[in-house]
């Protein structure tokens, strides 16, 4: 994976980045991570826009040493609510107490937060409550588990904010910007529809930076949410909204019935923990959705994975094209949704009869192939099955909720997906036959249940209840252990030689080798 090196400074800057730029079309994955001679940036969840979680710039911290991992001095720090997702991380920020690294988060309670990356200390804060919202206007409190994301530029993060609106923030301070359109609205039903999902940015082909937003339900698939994605331009702050359900009406944000707009059907929540990948390669988003309604006369995906122009827009109210497993009806009637998780771009050796793949898995404790260039291998919209080879179980077996993590092992070239759930951890290596078939073969596994999973330097790392532990990534072999407080979707990163990660208990922990962060680089 080639990443795109961004200069903080000067003209030098511009030469390289247009210079890494030209290069980035040669290479499957691109990400949005930036790097400069002195560090670099992880902008948004598991690092790009196809969130591979493959962290490519790691060098301080590896497999020789990661078991000197130790507390960095001054965490774990306590929020003010749990940030139920993974932090992103932008370096050498000029604030008003000086430069510093800055961590963000944004909490479950809506308060988006920049935390000094080398001591913990908040830097600054600002708060999108949830005021009076209900869930299902009962109880819990609205709530949110979306990470957010910063712009290519470096200059603002966006955050979901538990009024349905996502918010832009100048990194430096804090400050909100409320003009060309900001904050945008998401959703008119915040109460019911919830910001689940990371928020995402791509730089697309065509050179255009866009903002997606997923929106899903709430816990227990009660009243009446559609799921749906808001696509915003990052110049222009116009907005486009495909809907999941009834999504022949275009571009509108549905209201609860009796009022319009609003659709007769429910659920298709968008909620893996990505909630989109974009693929620079077919300059298309993908997307799965969970338990609903599935049937494309009536403009309903349920249960079916997705593909989108990276504007956002389809072809005449419907998906670009579609994957429907043929037991759409058994996983709705079970609660086993096939959009638990997002595909997961896979890298494809130029042997492979199919160039552009993507893992799928889902709460049937399934795994799948697809092919991205045509999803149910059968052309076009409204057909159920196609998968890529057989269907293969989880290696450990159970359902998956998380995001596989996707490397490429450097020293053969090889593409590799870690999967985790809450009965464990697998390793499977993507293989090509003497026909050019493609299959995942099981590597390694283990019993150790964690959330999504990160790849760094040779290095798994995931967090679980009450333990963050890191793995070989090519022979599975435990590195190094610690003891945290207990998880929910919250998953680790590695930036710089350090290793942070938050637990449902409002703590955000960090550790570095023998607990010392690495001078600023």
């Amino acid at each position: 994976m080639i990443v795109r090196g961004v200069l903080r400074h000067g003209l030098l800057r511009v030469l390289v980045l247009v210079m890494l730029v030209s290069l980035a079309g040669c290479s499957r994955q691109a990400p949005e991570t930036s790097t400069t001679t002195q560090g670099y940036d992880w902008l948004q969840f598991n690092g790009d826009a196809q969130h591979a979680g493959n962290n490519t710039l790691e060098t301080t911290i590896s497999v020789d040493n990661v078991g000197s991992l130790k507390p960095v001095a001054g965490f774990p720090i306590t929020l003010p609510n749990a940030a139920d997702d993974a932090p992103v991380y932008l370096r050498a920020v000029n604030t008003a107490s000086g430069v510093k690294d800055l961590l963000f988060v944004n909490t479950k309670g809506g308060d988006v937060m920049a935390l000094d990356a080398r001591k913990g200390a908040t830097v600054w804060s600002k708060q999108h409550p949830a005021g009076s919202c209900k869930v299902n206007h009962r109880e819990p409190t609205c709530f949110t588990t979306s990470s957010p994301a910063i712009d290519p530029n470096h200059q603002y993060i966006y955050a979901y904010g538990l009024d349905g609106y996502v918010h832009k923030h100048q990194v430096t301070d804090g400050t909100e910007i409320t003009s060309g359109g900001w904050p945008e609205l998401t959703t008119l039903k915040p109460y019911v529809e919830k910001g689940s999902s990371s928020l995402t940015i791509a730089t697309v082909k065509n050179g255009t930076q866009y903002l997606y937003v997923a929106n899903s339900g709430y816990p227990g698939d009660a009243g009446d949410y559609q799921g749906h994605l808001t696509t915003i331009n990052l110049r222009t702050g116009t907005q486009y909204v495909f809907n999941a359900n009834c999504s022949n009406q275009l571009n509108v944000h549905f209201k609860e019935p009796p009022a319009t707009p609003s659709c007769n059907t429910v659920q298709n929540a968008i909620w893996g923990r990505p909630g989109v990948v974009y693929d620079p390669d077919t300059d298309k988003l993908y997307m799965a959705t969970g338990n609903g309604t599935y049937d494309p006369k009536t403009y309903n995906w349920g249960d079916s994975v997705i593909a989108l122009h990276s504007d956002g827009t389809g072809n005449e109210g419907k998906p670009l094209d579609s994957y429907t497993p043929a037991s759409y009806k058994y996983l709705d009637r079970t609660d086993e949704d096939l959009g638990s998780t997002t595909p997961a771009i896979l890298p494809t050796p130029a042997n492979s009869k199919i160039q552009h793949l993507a893992l799928q898995s889902g709460k049937d404790a399934a795994i799948r192939l697809l092919n991205l260039d045509d999803l149910s291998s059968q052309g076009g919209l409204g057909h159920t099955g196609g998968e890529v080879g057989p269907v293969i179980g989880v290696p450990q077996g159970g359902k998956v909720v998380t995001e596989p993590a996707v490397w490429r092992n450097p020293s053969d070239n090889s593409t590799w997906a870690f999967v985790a759930n809450g009965e464990g951890l697998s390793a499977l290596r993507l293989t090509i036959d003497g026909s050019g078939n493609p299959s995942l073969v099981t590597q390694w596994q283990n019993k150790t249940s964690g959330s999504s999973p990160l790849v760094a330097n040779g290095v798994v790392y995931k967090a679980q209840s009450l333990w963050i532990r890191a793995f070989n990534a090519v022979t599975g072999t435990e590195l190094w252990h610690t003891p945290s407080g207990a998880g929910h979707w919250s998953s680790p990163i590695v930036v710089n030689g350090v290793l942070y990660v938050g637990d449902k208990s409002n703590h955000l922990y960090a550790f570095a080798i023998n607990g010392i962060v690495p001078a600023a680089r």
